[in-house]
């Protein structure tokens, strides 16, 4: 328990906790922790089993493999005995399943399956935004929040030793799980779906199940709802804030927050993938290690086949569990859900998760010649088949290369030699497009006159679309059907 009157509750009152991520407190809930797909998938299992009247599965990756296929045969032979199930996945996350008829048998059985954001022509470039969600709720009763999507990745292989990947989710039962299924009802009428939300006396109805308190932050594009609170629990840790991500990649003001934190003798630690599945963010992201390191940041790097969970653990009051990478693509650019928990028993349930990964970890160092360098270089993780990601996304591609091309024009900060190959394929971009414009003026022009054409019609199409459309009255909502 942590004793200091100078803690993390009273330094962050719940007023300024909920200013910044616009998540209510909800008491009363139970929670458990779960660590990878070995004990997540099962209760995944046992609860879709379990359903009495409705199952729905929001996952930006639903691969068509053994483990994919596995759960659409269960959720098509729920669907067959009655039970209400929608399945929303990500366009772009699960493009492989697009064309493989992969969720006939489950339509086919009275089930719904959706994908969210599709290209269209009402959002022009609305569609690199992902829904980058990972949740499960059954009869209202029961939710599973995580970083695991579906797909043998989390499962390994081991007869041929292949590690499953390492990631974290919780189960929560108690008033939290509407807020949550309320989550999933707004992505779901985004995607064209009908359902109505959980009214207030079902809400009423929900009774308390134990004593963890939760706020459930459903953050979508540019509501910035997790980085606000990101930015605010840095600057105000007190003993220590240690961070598992997949994907890091910080922004300027991030990265300052926990500088600062470590500075000021708050133990600071930070555990990322050695190998990554899109290995182009690992390598970006270790440019970052020079800076975090000289102010007493502590780097790890996980020597397994991939760290995929996303958590975070601070002063043994706050914990974290979700879908959120630490990087602008996430906080910024897609629909996220993340469970932030205060709760000292849980705290310290992901601080000892926290240390016994450090085990299967290497730290990162500055060595005598000033060098960022493993304490010992662990083996590379095996590559085999490249899985498309959580992590991979247009935005944050477009966003790192940016940071890279700025500093190198205005010069407002000192450029690290990994980012030579982003530098590098910008000016082979531009040399290209210069070369283009000078040999092959006419198609150049004809390529600028289709592209403004199209962002030309697109906008006068909005334009008349909301001219000419039926004024809504002030205060009213359309009807919704049951939400059975």
């Amino acid at each position: 328990m942590n004793d200091n009157p100078n803690d993390l509750k009273s330094m962050l009152p719940d007023d300024a906790l909920l200013r910044a991520s616009g998540a209510p407190l909800i008491q009363g809930n139970r929670l458990r922790v779960l660590r990878d797909g070995r004990e997540n998938y099962p209760e995944w299992e046992a609860a879709i089993r379990a359903a009495k009247t409705t199952i729905h599965l929001e996952m930006y990756i639903i691969h068509n493999d053994a483990t994919g296929r596995h759960f659409r045969d269960l959720l098509t032979d729920r669907a067959r005995e009655g039970i209400k199930v929608r399945v929303l996945y990500d366009w772009f996350g699960a493009m492989n399943t697009l064309c493989s008829g992969m969720w006939n048998p489950l339509r086919a059985a009275g089930g719904e399956v959706r994908a969210a954001n599709p290209p269209r022509i009402s959002g022009l470039l609305g569609w690199v935004r992902r829904d980058h969600r990972k949740l499960l709720t059954v009869d209202s009763s029961v939710a599973f929040v995580s970083g695991l999507c579906i797909g043998d990745a989390w499962v390994g292989n081991p007869s041929k030793g292949v590690q499953p990947w390492r990631d974290t989710g919780v189960v929560i039962h108690g008033p939290a799980v509407i807020h949550i299924e309320n989550a999933f009802a707004d992505a779901w009428r985004l995607a064209g779906g009908e359902i109505a939300a959980v009214t207030t006396q079902h809400r009423d109805s929900i009774h308390w199940d134990g004593s963890v308190a939760v706020r459930i932050i459903a953050a979508s594009p540019e509501t910035a709802s997790l980085y606000r609170l990101d930015l605010l629990i840095a600057a105000a840790a007190q003993e220590y804030l240690w961070l598992t991500d997949a994907y890091f990649l910080g922004t300027s003001a991030y990265l300052q927050a926990l500088r600062s934190a470590a500075k000021d003798g708050v133990d600071v630690r930070l555990l990322v993938p050695h190998g990554s599945d899109i290995q182009w963010i690992a390598n970006l992201s270790r440019t970052s290690y020079r800076a975090l390191l000289e102010a007493g940041v502590r780097v790890f790097e996980w020597n397994g086949p991939m760290m995929h969970a996303k958590t975070a653990v601070c002063d043994g009051l706050w914990a974290r569990v979700g879908s959120t990478n630490l990087n602008i693509s996430s906080w910024l650019g897609n629909w996220e859900l993340d469970v932030v928990i205060e709760d000292e028993g849980v705290a310290v349930q992901i601080e000892e998760m926290f240390l016994q990964d450090l085990e299967n970890a290497t730290e990162v160092v500055l060595t005598d010649k000033n060098k960022v360098r493993p304490v010992h270089r662990p083996p590379r993780a095996p590559r085999g088949r490249i899985l498309r990601s959580s992590g991979q996304s247009v935005l944050l591609r477009a966003v790192t290369a940016g940071s890279a091309l700025n500093a190198a024009v205005t010069g407002k900060r000192r450029l690290h030699r990994a980012e030579s190959s982003s530098l590098f394929s910008i000016g082979i971009i531009f040399c290209i497009i210069a070369l283009a414009v000078f040999f092959l003026p006419t198609v150049v022009a004809y390529a600028l006159a289709v592209m403004f054409g199209l962002i030309g019609a697109f906008l006068l199409t909005r334009s008349l679309r909301l001219r000419f459309a039926k004024p809504e009255i002030e205060g009213e909502e359309p009807p919704r059907p049951d939400a059975s």
